[in-house]
């Protein structure tokens, strides 16, 4: 081995202990388990290096959307390295003109009269502050969210999403209310006078990523309006042009109350949300316009950053780009399924927010490890892990597809192989 691998492999080590030691000792021990200690090195476009150059990965999960334009892209790092010759953060107490800009540029992407933005960091915050809105508009506290559904992990997220997020840490579940994702009539029985508002993800990726159809959201709609509730949509996952329009809700023909976007706003870059409302709904802040803020929601850098991600991303150019890709995918993974029938069941598909549906809950983890060993990350559905997350970058160059599908395909192989083995020694383990 050169001087230069052993200096990598002794770096990578060390950051690992380190990483270990203080950061988070269970996701080491985690992956050193399942033979995937992968050190983030060099990144670009749709690839991940290790930090010894030793393994590469295609980028299938995108971090839920972040890197929708894939790692490190080239126009969004030019506008934040340009943005740093006159701006910082900002202060969030002041008006800003970047902040402005970009809050004019989101709103004339909605429609009709959601025109107002407060912007946040995290989706967890976007979506506390979704709620607060919600209760203060109406003065009524039930929220109403899909059970297996994602939202956050900050204080009022956490406690619209599932108990296992919540019960470890004593979060009080008061006001919040679950329904199954799908199930109208189930929000029928729970929607009453209290209900400030119902809050969906558009398509749940965490829960698998099942599509509605449109009757559901637009009765949902349609309920919403006549209980007096909001319905706020999370578009964390599934906005900046991930199914083929750039908000998911416009496939089914609704407009929402709220809006909550991220993840993909930021270009991978910096780290900014964006809780879009109603027009009169910004009545809540007239009393005392600094009753809800952010230190860091709306940094002037970070406004500049996501203004140049919204605007690669909304052109029609880009937009037609993600369903080329879509119509290949689909093509391409049809192959596939009807090559492995009784381990690759189905897709579930909207632009390019795909979902891989698998044999069992136990062929989501399984395809996740062998697709890693094939240089590909991909990610289960953590509320359904007989789903795995297909999320590539809305850029990608479609000759790439034919050599994802060559990686997939192997990694299927693999997974099928292992399968039973690992049903075995479950149901050997579960007998002492």
């Amino acid at each position: 081995m050169s001087e230069n691998k052993n200096t990598t492999s002794l770096l990578k080590k060390e950051t690992i202990k380190s990483f270990h030691d203080h950061v988070s000792s269970g996701k080491v021990d985690f992956f050193a388990r399942y033979e995937m200690d992968f050190v983030m090195g060099r990144r670009e476009g749709p690839y991940l290096w290790d930090i010894d150059g030793e393994k590469r990965l295609i980028n299938l999960h995108s971090n839920g959307g972040v890197f929708n334009l894939g790692h490190r892209n080239s126009e969004v790092l030019d506008s934040l390295k340009k943005a740093l010759d006159d701006y910082d953060i900002g202060n969030h107490h002041l008006i800003s003109k970047a902040r402005a800009d970009l809050a004019k540029n989101l709103t004339d992407t909605m429609p009709e009269d959601l025109d107002y933005v407060i912007f946040g960091v995290s989706g967890g915050e976007a979506i506390d502050l979704a709620i607060k809105v919600a209760r203060g508009f109406t003065g009524k506290k039930q929220i109403i969210s899909a059970k297996g559904g994602y939202h956050g992990h900050t204080g009022l997220a956490l406690a619209a999403g599932d108990a296992k997020y919540r019960d470890k840490f004593g979060v009080s579940t008061e006001g919040f209310m679950q329904v199954a994702f799908g199930d109208l009539e189930a929000i029928k029985a729970a929607i009453d006078s209290d209900t400030a508002a119902v809050m969906l993800e558009t398509i749940p990726a965490t829960l698998g990523m099942p599509i509605p159809d449109k009757v559901y959201l637009q009765t949902i709609r349609e309920l919403c309006l006549k209980n007096g509730a909001l319905l706020i949509i999370d578009e964390v996952q599934t906005g900046m042009g991930r199914t083929g329009k750039l908000w998911a809700f416009e496939h089914f023909n609704i407009v929402p109350d709220i809006v909550v976007i991220g993840k993909g706003l930021s270009g991978g870059i910096y780290p900014i949300t964006a809780t879009i409302i109603r027009k009169d709904l910004e009545s809540v802040f007239h009393e005392d316009p600094f009753i809800h803020i952010s230190t860091f929601g709306g940094s002037e850098l970070g406004c500049i950053t996501a203004g140049k991600a919204l605007e690669i991303s909304a052109t029609p150019e880009f937009l037609r780009h993600v369903n080329q890709l879509s119509v290949n995918f689909e093509k391409k993974l049809n192959e596939l399924k009807k090559k492995h029938p009784k381990f690759f069941k189905g897709i579930r598909q909207l632009g390019l927010m795909m979902g891989l549906e698998l044999k069992d809950e136990l062929a989501g983890p399984l395809l996740t490890k062998t697709a890693y060993d094939n240089g590909l990350l991909m990610v289960y559905a953590n509320n359904d892990s007989s789903v795995c997350q297909f999320l590539p970058p809305l850029n990608l160059d479609e000759n790439l597809i034919n050599e994802i599908i060559e990686r997939l395909d192997k990694a299927i192989v693999e997974a099928r192989k292992l399968h039973p083995l690992l049903k075995l020694k479950r149901k050997f383990t579960k007998l002492f």
